[in-house]
């Protein structure tokens, strides 16, 4: 019987815990210790409706530019070049450096190397912090930070969903921008803190399996 191996590790900032890049035959995972498996390359199905969704609603800009936070195993970001256009900027901020090394190295290919396309920028940091510094600067940001809004790895990312995150997202955005947050779970308290920021929005459920199977995960599409 095959055995998983460890690839790399890499520690998640301003937390006491690791992630574990492992590979198993023809499959990546990332874990957590503790935790369990974050994610894998071969069920990203709602992670690639993530964007499939909020490019969708965003309207026809003539040249679009989406902020994707958190590269996980890319498929967000290569679901966000597809669907944006070539005249589209996609720049996708991951906070752990070595997740960035990882999919320029050993995990890109099943995304498509995403990180190769030319449309593509990365920020090396907290999703935050770019949110603060370019008021108006996208049409769509999409987050896939910790487990959404009931954050459960870093509490730096409670603030994220919290109603002054959702106010600098609101002033990130341009006119007619949309907001798409993935979870793991539903949470009716987060669909009244969007309305509060002054968002009208939707919850989606999604699948991650390509037909149809397996968990249900949750996305919030807000303008």
């Amino acid at each position: 019987m095959s055995r998983s191996v460890l690839l790399s590790e890499a520690a998640i900032p301003d937390t006491k815990q690791s992630l574990l890049l492992y590979e198993h035959k023809d499959k990546f995972s990332m874990v957590i210790p503790g935790r369990g498996e974050l994610m894998n390359s071969r069920v990203h199905g709602s992670e690639k409706a993530l964007a499939d969704l909020a490019c969708a609603r965003m309207g026809r800009p003539a040249r679009p530019r989406i902020l994707v936070g958190g590269l996980g195993m890319g498929f967000t970001h290569a679901a966000a070049l597809a669907a944006a256009g070539p005249n589209a900027e996609v720049v996708v901020a991951e906070l752990v450096p070595e997740v960035v090394e990882w999919n320029r190295e050993w995990i890109g290919g099943p995304a498509g190397h995403p990180l190769s396309d030319p449309r593509s920028t990365v920020f090396i940091g907290d999703v935050a912090k770019l949110m603060r510094a370019e008021p108006n600067g996208f049409n769509a940001i999409l987050l896939d930070v910790d487990n959404g809004p009931q954050a459960v790895i870093r509490r730096e990312n409670d603030w994220l969903y919290g109603l002054e995150g959702l106010a600098v997202a609101r002033a990130a955005l341009r006119p007619e921008g949309v907001l798409a947050i993935w979870s793991a779970g539903p949470d009716a308290q987060f669909t009244t803190r969007l309305k509060r920021a002054g968002f009208r929005s939707e919850m989606v459920i999604v699948r991650p399996h390509r037909r149809g199977k397996g968990a249900r995960h949750y996305i919030w599409l807000a303008k």
